[in-house]
């Protein structure tokens, strides 16, 4: 009966001393003697500042960390009726295309869109002539045009139903889709 007793309560004590063991404060809840201050300053005593530092980035990799900032914005926008890749737009698909040269291996698709005024014939037609500007440009820049897919949507695939200027301009674009 005492064997029982205390398998039981070694049953209970043991992990509860694991989860005890486990437990930890974090460098700014602890002061220099080891007590815990609960302030959360990045001072410690004598007011000298104990923050980090922040890394220092090499010119490439500063610019590998923009270009993928860049790769993350896919949506090129257009002028109404106009199918010309603006140059506020050149620095994205410059980022999209500097990552396709460097992976042969990946594929984009690059759809085309219109917003919904002018018949879906000529939308559709739009909608191609914009994608393959981006097309162009990206094959300008060296990518391979088996890398490129193109599909015009026209105004079938409206990014925002608002009839007013804000939402036609939102849905005149090209998307790179990878």
């Amino acid at each position: 009966m005492d064997l029982n007793k205390l398998f039981k309560a070694m049953l209970v004590a043991v992990p509860l001393m694991a989860l005890g063991a486990c437990s930890s404060t974090s460098d700014s809840e602890t002061d220099a003697n080891g007590s815990m201050s609960g302030t959360g300053s990045e001072y410690g005593n004598g007011g000298i500042e104990t923050g980090g530092v922040a890394p220092v980035l090499s010119s490439a990799e500063q610019q590998r960390l923009k270009e993928q900032e860049l790769r993350r914005q896919n949506i090129i926008y257009f002028d109404f009726d106009r199918s010309e890749v603006q140059s506020e737009n050149a620095d994205i698909i410059q980022a999209h295309g500097n990552y396709l040269v460097e992976h042969p291996n990946v594929r984009v698709l690059i759809e085309g869109h219109a917003d919904e005024r002018g018949t879906p014939e000529y939308n559709i037609a739009l909608g191609e002539r914009r994608a393959k500007a981006i097309a162009k440009y990206l094959q300008g820049m060296g990518v391979q045009p088996s890398q490129m897919s193109i599909v015009s949507y026209g105004e079938e695939k409206p990014l925002d139903y608002s009839r007013n200027d804000t939402g036609f301009a939102k849905n005149r674009r090209g998307v790179l889709v990878y």
